[in-house]
């Protein structure tokens, strides 16, 4: 049952990563380099097949301006 969580989890995190890096019109090449990491990190990420660190997670987060928060679907709001 978890396994099928976590499958959720990634793959929404992947199309959110996804969403906002083509939102700042960034190539997935292009976004390792700025990010620091290799780029089919990138690909798997954004279908769902890798489970990132923090530290990758913030890495990226930082090169599209977002919080890692948001990238995981959270906005805030109050």
């Amino acid at each position: 049952m978890c396994g099928v969580r976590t499958e959720m989890i990634l793959r929404n995190l992947g199309k959110e990563v996804r969403r906002r890096r083509l939102l700042r019109k960034l190539s997935q090449e292009l976004l390792a380099f700025e990010s620091g990491i290799h780029p089919n990190v990138v690909g798997r990420l954004e279908r769902g097949a890798y489970n990132p660190t923090v530290m990758l997670l913030f890495a990226i987060a930082v090169t599209l301006e977002s919080t890692l928060a948001e990238l995981f679907g959270y906005e805030g709001g109050g």
